[in-house]
Formats: C-alpha cells, structure tokens, sequence
C-alpha cells in the first residue's frame, strides 16, 4: 500500500506506524508517519528509521 494518495497519508488507524525508503538528490532516506492513538498524524524524513523513531517519540512525549 502507498503511504500516500493525492498527497494524503493513508496512515489511519490509530497507533500504527507506516515507512518507506525513498532517495532524494542521491542520498537515502526514510519517509515515515505515525498515527498516534490521539488521531493526530506525524510525519518525517530522516536519513534512518531509528532516527525517525526518535523523532517521533520525542513528538509523542509532548502530546496531551
């Protein structure tokens, strides 16, 4: 499944995760997004999947 469709994340249920490797101007890197259980969409692209864990983490920790 692609994690976009017209530029909308099909990342819907709640509490999942979705990732992809994608190459940008000739370096690697992870698009990724999570749906927290609170509904609210996160969305990044590092150079890693760890570092987009962190990310996220660091972005769940600051959530009501």
């Amino acid at each position: 499944m692609a994690m976009t469709v017209n530029g909308v994340s099909t990342t819907t249920e709640l509490g999942t995760e979705q990732y992809e490797e994608t190459e940008i101007c000739g370096h690697r890197c992870v698009q990724y997004d999570y749906r927290h259980t609170n509904g609210r969409l996160f969305s990044c692209m590092k150079r890693t999947l760890e570092m987009c864990r962190v990310a996220r983490d660091e972005w769940v920790s600051k959530q009501k």
